[in-house]
């Protein structure tokens, strides 16, 4: 017992020690080669629970044993902050908000999220959304991989890294399980699980879960609601370790938005937020105009005058955040011979999402609802004219007025995807792998409107006028829908890899050769129409005025250009490799080095920006594929109750994307900067101090500069951002646990300090370091019921206020500034959640 706890108390921040290296892989494939070379190394254990990890990589890895205590519902990613190299910032206490990721400076798009090895990123633009992951509870065991992948990982964005988690094995005994939890701003959470135990003729296993969470936001107004299923059965196959085992997942997220808040400019002419209205600041629900704050007017319709509906996008009630998320994943191993293996893991994803700014408002004579019509039968109040006809809207009678709706930007995907291996167990020394992974995303990306109660300022459906998810659709005159986004497209990564792994010199050299093969192709329909040079749309049924030379077309009396609705497929193809190698020096101390290249295909938004050539063509952002080159070499030290480990990397990142301001289009796109050079040390250690205490500590240092000065405004004018630190990315983090237990009474205590980090690429305005300090307690009610528990988390115990999130550009430093690299925004922050406590009550029986 004492030695699991020891294994609870250090495993979060350890990635020498891990449950099981085999269990941390990505896919069955990775699985079992894992497994067949961590049982012919002999591979020692602590008590069972935590295996030296023997991966020549940076790898860190926590059990259920430390999810567990941590707050009950908390995403997973929370969870993992304290590894080494990662640093995520939670938009609510909970979880339920989201979050930004860094991974040795590589954002969330940039690291590859996989659920029992199927990508659960966005097919479009690799968005992470870490509040739609599995309940904590089912997780069995979660990692991190710092730079590199596994050579079948089924992804072409991952150029920082892998975060993986693993579910639940069904039990062979029947048993129930529930948490009821309360905390803070009136948080309650429900969970239950049944393991049906062995049933049948050939020992099925099975097990089933509900949760139900529901929470007001720490500030401001507005809730968070979350439903999650999930189900898992499970057939062994013989005695040689053969299984299927199917799962299904389905997660309903229905959020109110916090509000961030800008951060100024750090001549200080302009404040932060923060510092003119407070910690607290967030959307509020006003009727009358209030300084500081943001308002909404409620309307009041009069038949036969002009009722001005103001826009509300920065009312609370407009800023919501649903999504319905789902999947269905097989894993499966056959043994085909004595030394011939054969994995099989297919999976389907469902998404249905939207965010971010949901109402607008429209005039009720906007072009788009008046169409090819003639007749307008709704605009029963006054003379029909160039201001009354349309769609009444409002209900009252004419078409004149400004009109909120809802105008959700709809995402809906079908994923398909496949990870299969064949693995050659030469003999005990020589491992061979072939892999194949196959990955389909047909990606739906609307924006139907939708009506909006004009009364209470509330939407009448989550998604619109969506028709599988809302119905209540707005139709123009002519009786088509009134859409602003409206594009279709398929993303389809094949990908073949070869891997070897070999073990000489008495076991203590290990050698992993691997090569990936990459071929990803996006097919891309846009239909509406896109202003020339920007991805700006008009969705419409209006006929265009007559083709310009160049074969562009604008309407009415403007003289915007647009592009009329185009088709075309954009394709990448690369060659990886993926080696690594480690020396046992003896049964305690051991050395590796790795090196791995990686690629990212550009995102769909990036294809979807065009522009009309001299030629007449039209032609996509031309920018190379990222592309990342990681070499590593560490140290780890293993005794029965220690531990340390040492690395040190350095990544070279070429053709980086980020989001620049275009003069020639007066918009933000993306293009290529250049190089970023990324380079770090990263060091744990831990122990157990006495039968009772054992404690664990972290510390990473990540010296991430661009190489490159930054193109703003063409032809020349650049910004001087070669030499400065990657924007959101501390240069040390610390982290550290200790935890103590005496019979059925243990207590935690956790903290992590997070460095000074960059809101603009020129470095001229910066956040604060911050240092958040966690408690967890836990009294054992065995006597009463076996497993069973009351458990205390209190996370930022000092009420530390902070910045979470960023959103970052180029400079803040002057508005003349600004005004020369054209940019008139401000860097912003989401604010961290204060003090907030938690009591979990389970039983388990």
């Amino acid at each position: 017992m004492r030695m699991r706890n020891f294994a609870l108390a250090t495993t979060a921040l350890v990635g020498s020690l891990v449950a099981s290296s085999a269990a941390m892989a990505q896919s069955s494939g990775t699985t079992e080669v894992d497994r067949v070379v961590v049982t012919a190394t002999g591979q020692k254990s602590i008590d069972g629970a935590v295996v030296a990890e023997t991966a020549p990589k940076s790898r860190s890895t926590i059990t259920q044993e430390y999810i567990g205590r941590q707050a009950a519902g908390q995403t997973i990613v929370q969870t993992l902050n304290n590894v080494p190299g990662l640093n995520f910032t939670n938009n609510d206490p909970y979880g339920n908000s989201g979050g930004n990721i860094r991974l040795r400076g590589f954002d969330g798009n940039r690291i590859s999220l996989t659920f029992d090895g199927i990508p659960t990123n966005d097919t479009g633009n690799y968005a992470l959304y870490s509040n739609q992951q599995l309940d904590p509870e089912l997780i069995e065991r979660a990692n991190v991989t710092t730079g590199q992948t596994d050579v079948d990982t089924p992804t072409i964005s991952a150029t920082g890294g892998v975060i993986n988690y693993t579910t639940l094995k069904p039990t062979q005994d029947f048993g129930v399980t529930a948490d009821a939890s309360y905390g803070s701003f009136n948080y309650r959470r429900f969970f239950g699980l049944i393991q049906s135990g062995e049933f049948g003729p050939w020992g099925t296993k099975a097990w089933a879960s509900a949760s139900y969470t529901k929470y007001d936001k720490f500030k401001g107004e507005g809730d968070l609601e979350k439903k999650q299923f999930n189900a898992r059965i499970w057939q062994d196959i013989g005695s040689k370790g053969d299984y299927i085992a199917l799962s299904a997942h389905w997660n309903l997220n229905r959020n109110f938005n916090y509000n961030y808040a800008q951060l100024g400019t750090a001549d200080g002419t302009i404040l932060p937020e923060t510092a003119q209205y407070g910690w607290d600041w967030d959307y509020r629900n006003n009727t009358t105009a209030t300084t500081g704050i943001y308002d909404w007017i409620k309307p009041t319709a009069v038949a036969g005058s002009r009722d001005v509906d103001a826009n509300g996008s920065n009312w609370w009630g407009g800023r919501i955040n649903p999504s319905n998320t789902g999947n269905i994943r097989l894993k499966s191993r056959f043994t085909l011979t004595d030394s011939l293996i054969f994995t099989f893991d297919p999976s389907f994803q469902y998404v249905m999402a939207n965010g971010g700014t949901q109402q607008v408002s429209i005039n009720e004579y906007d072009a788009k609802l008046v169409g090819t019509a003639t007749t307008f039968a709704s605009c029963k109040v006054g003379t029909i004219s160039a201001t009354n006809r349309g769609v009444d809207l409002n209900g009252d009678g004419d078409c004149m007025d400004s009109v909120r709706y809802m105008s959700p930007s709809n995402t809906n995907t079908r994923r398909y995807g496949l990870n299969t291996s064949l693995i050659w167990r030469l003999n005990d020394d020589n491992t061979f792998r072939l892999a194949y992974t196959f990955d389909r995303g047909r990606h739906r990306q609307t924006s139907e409107a939708g009506y909006v109660d004009q009364s209470t300022g509330f939407m009448k459906n989550w998604f619109g006028g969506k028709e599988t998810w809302g119905g209540d659709r707005i139709v123009g005159a002519d009786g088509a829908l009134l859409r602003f986004r409206d594009r279709f497209s398929i993303a389809e990564l094949q990908q073949i890899a070869v891997e070897y792994r070999g073990r000489f010199m008495d076991d203590k050299l290990n050698v992993t050769i691997g090569v990936q093969h990459k071929e990803f192709s996006r097919e891309l329909n846009q239909y509406c129409y896109t202003s020339n040079g920007t991805s700006t749309v008009l969705c419409t049924t209006q006929a265009p005025n007559a083709p310009l030379a160049n074969g562009n077309v604008t309407f009415g009396t403007s003289t915007t250009q647009y592009i009329a609705p185009f088709a075309y497929n954009a394709k990448v193809k690369k060659t990886l490799p993926n080696v690594g190698v480690s020396y046992n020096l003896d049964s305690h101390n051991s050395f590796y080095g790795s090196y791995s290249e990686q690629i990212s295909a550009l995102r769909t938004d990036s294809y979807y920006t065009v522009q009309r050539q001299a030629d007449g063509s039209i032609a996509s952002l031309s920018a190379k594929p990222e592309a990342t080159k990681t070499g590593e070499v560490g140290w780890r030290f293993n005794a029965q109750g220690y531990y340390a480990t040492v690395s040190a990397y350095k990544t070279q990142f070429k053709n980086r994307v980020v989001s620049t301001y275009d003069p020639d289009s007066d918009t933000y796109r993306e293009r290529n900067v250049g190089s970023v050079d990324i380079k770090g040390l990263e060091g744990q250690v831990g122990g157990r101090i006495t039968p009772e205490l054992s404690v664990a500590a972290s510390a990473t240092y990540t010296d991430a500069k661009y190489q490159d000065p930054l193109l703003v405004v063409k032809p020349n004018v650049y910004a001087p951002i070669n030499g400065k630190q990657l924007v959101e990315t501390p240069k040390v983090m610390f982290g550290g646990r200790i935890n103590y237990e005496e019979g059925p009474f243990s207590i935690g205590i956790q903290g992590k300090y997070t460095g000074k980090r960059y809101a603009t690429d020129m470095n001229d305005l910066a956040v604060d370091g911050y240092a958040l300090f966690d408690l967890d307690m836990r009294y054992k009610l065995d006597a009463v019921l076996k497993n069973s528990y009351v458990q205390l988390n209190v996370w930022n115990i000092f009420d530390k206020e902070y910045y979470g999130s960023l959103g970052t550009q180029v400079t803040a430093a002057s508005a003349a500034t600004k005004t020369l690299y054209g940019i008139t925004n401000q860097p912003y922050g989401y604010i961290g959640a204060p003090r907030t406590a938690q009591v979990t009550f389970r039983v388990d029986f």
